[in-house]
């Protein structure tokens, strides 16, 4: 039986029952870069749900699950579990709306600092409700293992390129100088894409309260992650202005609200600008693999973008230059003058 076959008689046998002689409507809502799938469904009153197909044979739903109340005790607008079928990999989960963070700043970007000033409150809340042994850490294995992607799928199958020994070990420490920024950073929960792709202008309430989705992968680690998460996007860029002011804001947010963020605004961005720099390498191997291995073409069109954040962070500080100096060898470009601390 095909997957899209399963999906309509679940939703005939666990669904249309709450609501006897009516037809319960499903449409696409969105994909991701995993193998869930997310259908809207249209109940008879007009009222909607997500429904959220996740093979099992692909995908583990019960982090899902667990992140999904861990937001709602932590008082983040996230989509509440409706109906759970671990079996079968599907979840019917409330509607957060049809606008998303990302389409509102590319449709209206004056509004961009009124929607994103709530999100920094969201994230500050996030952050508070941090415990020990609840996610799974965010180790040094697991550091490695993303940026491992950078080398196998962005140098050797995008680019083509064997990495010489000398190139292998300035690229072997770069990784450990970015291992130990993050590790040495206070310890919160990270929803790891928190991204505007990921967040929703809830249409239902009457003030702003920003929707999460997305957060399935969330893990325990570096304070820094999802704010650099935010700011320095795989789908939208700011200029440095704007991202200083709302880095700024944060700080001050979570300083005031008892966060352990560094006293000094400068330490924190050197350790925001390495996290990120981490996260850019990450994505760098992740959409190559997303285009190579799984035939998703469209994710290659922001490589520039992540390339660009990559370069910019690598050329300010003096131990990651010689990392810039990789990615011009790589490239065949010249090395490029930048300012260095």
């Amino acid at each position: 039986m095909s997957r899209d076959k399963q999906l309509q008689e679940w939703v005939a046998a666990r669904v249309a029952p709450l609501y006897p002689g009516a037809e319960i409507g499903i449409a696409p809502a969105s994909a991701d870069a995993s193998f869930r799938r997310y259908f809207r469904l249209t109940l008879p009153d007009g009222s909607t749900r997500i429904l959220m197909d996740a093979p099992p044979d692909k995908e583990n739903s019960r982090p899902f699950v667990q992140v999904a109340g861990l937001l709602a005790e932590a008082g983040v607008h996230g989509p509440k579990v409706e109906i759970e079928d671990l079996e079968n990999g599907f979840l019917v989960l409330t509607d957060l709306g049809r606008i998303g963070y990302l389409a509102a700043f590319n449709a209206e970007p004056a509004l961009a600092d009124t929607l994103m000033r709530p999100v920094l409150d969201v994230l500050v809340r996030w952050q508070l409700a941090s415990r020990p042994d609840v996610l799974p850490p965010y180790d040094e294995a697991l550091l490695r293992r993303e940026m491992n992607l950078f080398p196998e799928w962005y140098i050797g199958r995008h680019l083509g390129r064997e990495l010489t020994d000398k190139q292998r070990q300035t690229l072997d420490n770069t990784f450990q100088l970015l291992v130990d920024s993050a590790l040495a950073q206070p310890q919160v929960f990270v929803h790891r894409d928190f991204m505007p792709r990921n967040l929703m202008v809830v249409e239902s309430e009457a003030s702003l309260v920003p929707g999460v989705l997305d957060f399935q992968d969330a893990v325990y680690g570096p304070i820094t992650y999802d704010v650099v998460s935010l700011f320095r996007d795989a789908f939208i860029s700011w200029d440095e202005e704007q991202e200083i002011d709302w880095v700024v804001r944060y700080w001050e947010k979570a300083r005031d609200a008892g966060l352990p963020v560094h006293a000094d605004f400068g330490e924190f961005w050197q350790a925001y600008e390495w996290m990120g720099l981490q996260r850019h390498l990450k994505v760098l191997g992740i959409f190559c693999r997303l285009k190579y291995r799984d035939g998703k073409e469209n994710y290659s069109t922001d490589l520039p973008r992540f390339i660009g954040y990559a370069r910019k962070v690598a050329g300010r500080y003096i131990a990651l230059k010689p990392l810039l100096i990789l990615l011009d060898e790589l490239e065949d470009k010249p090395l490029e003058a930048g300012l260095t601390f």
